[in-house]
């Protein structure tokens, strides 16, 4: 990344690659379909549970175990994780298990949850221009 560029790669004002492959229509559905992915992962609980997935299957009790919810609301969260793709269930007796359906969707909130973690962490002498939240500050 040179000076002139932004975290993305990207210089200040250029348009992200999807706008030069597909047409308008096709460019509007893009980003549609990108803001309902980034709505599902904007709940910090919702980011835990991929978190606490990222390793294996588990149940909701274990789950409860490891993130501070109420039973009704966790499982609010992962019918909503579910029913995006991103998480998948099965059923053993009277257990749900969950496991990560989408690695995708894993993998971007890993990166941007590490980048976010460096940039709180040793990376406060990063510049403001190369952080991923500019106005993030560690508190």
């Amino acid at each position: 990344m040179t000076d002139a560029q932004g975290p993305l790669g990207y210089h200040h004002g250029e348009e992200l690659p999807v706008e030069a492959s597909v047409s308008t229509d096709e460019s509007d559905k893009v980003f549609e379909t990108a803001a309902e992915l980034f709505s599902v992962l904007s709940t910090p609980v919702r980011l835990r549970l991929i978190s606490a997935l990222c390793h294996g299957e588990k149940n909701v009790s274990q789950l409860l175990s490891e993130i501070e919810a109420t039973q009704p609301n966790m499982s609010q969260h992962l019918a909503t994780l579910y029913r995006a793709g991103i998480l998948a269930r099965r059923r053993d007796g009277t257990q749900i298990f969950y496991r990560i359906q989408s690695e995708r969707a894993a993998m971007l909130c890993r990166a941007v949850c590490t980048q976010i973690a460096t940039e709180m962490g040793d990376g406060a002498t990063m510049p403001q221009s190369e952080r991923l939240v500019p106005a993030l500050t560690r508190s």
